[in-house]
């Protein structure tokens, strides 16, 4: 697989409207476009894989599952893995000829999710040094009362930041990482003790992603039952990553709509027995 001039350009449009304001906030940009789950389907697109793109991008959402940023305190830029990792990792696979569904596979692909997104970081902060200068002159348009500057301010400059830290390095690594990909190849085989050993690490990080994300949200012993029974129906029935998802999201579903309707009873002043309703 090789990426051209054009695909890196998409991929890199598409890390830059990740973390845009004008792409909705953080909410379409950063917590939807931005998410490795999202950016395996546009990178699928972009590539023409559509099934290897999902399933790369499954891998590494389950590492980053857990991930927040507090105060814009960031460990790995999620970004960076979905636009860069990605589609490095698809030109991995493809040159190992390894199955994006297969355990070597999701540990190749995960490792190098985790090399891109630790160097990411350096270009999130680089965004986020450059977004000062304009910050500084927005408080400056507002003590002249200039208050229309400010669209420019909050919609137009920040293009020239994203475009500095994230387009550009998009396509580049995209572009010439393709054949950097090639010489790992060459250098490290397969059946290569390096090799043996990034599967093995590879293979241990999804570990990680959900460690922490029990961490957050396991309040007692009871809250592990729903994960027991993930992994019990998982190995069970044999399904991979993306079942398991829509399997998790029509639970997710139907726990959301047993609390909303707690909470309408609760607002109209209990439960009432003669009035029904459907779940």
């Amino acid at each position: 697989m090789e990426i051209s001039w054009l695909q890196a350009i998409l991929i890199g449009l598409f890390a830059c409207l990740s973390s845009m304001p004008g792409m909705g906030g953080t909410s379409i940009g950063n917590y939807t476009l931005g998410r490795p789950l999202i950016g395996g389907l546009v990178c699928g697109i972009i590539l023409g894989d559509i099934s290897t793109g999902v399933l790369v991008g499954c891998a590494m959402q389950v590492v980053y599952i857990a991930l927040v940023t507090p105060g814009g305190t960031v460990s790995a830029d999620v970004r960076a893995v979905s636009y860069i990792g990605i589609p490095l990792a698809m030109v991995a696979l493809s040159s190992y000829g390894l199955g994006a569904e297969s355990t070597e596979g999701a540990a190749l692909a995960t490792s190098f999710g985790t090399m891109v997104g630790t160097l990411g970081t350096v270009l999130f902060y680089g965004t986020a040094t450059i977004n000062l200068l304009w910050q500084h002159i927005g408080w400056k348009a507002v003590e002249k009362r200039d208050y229309k500057k400010l669209y420019l301010v909050d919609m137009g400059l920040p293009w020239i930041s994203h475009l500095a830290c994230s387009f550009i390095p998009t396509v580049i690594m995209c572009k010439l990482g393709a054949n950097v990909v090639e010489i790992i190849k060459t250098a490290l085989p397969m059946d290569g003790l390096a090799m043996k050993t990034l599967f093995t690490v590879g293979a241990l990080l999804p570990c990680v992603g959900i460690a922490i994300l029990l961490k957050q949200i396991v309040k007692s012993a009871v809250d592990f039952v729903p994960f027991f029974f993930g992994f019990a129906l998982a190995a069970s029935l044999g399904i991979n990553l993306v079942s398991a998802t829509v399997v998790a999201g029509m639970f997710a579903v139907i726990n959301y709509r047993i609390k909303m309707l707690a909470v309408k009873k609760a607002e109209s002043g209990g439960f009432e027995e003669e009035e029904e309703e459907e779940i």
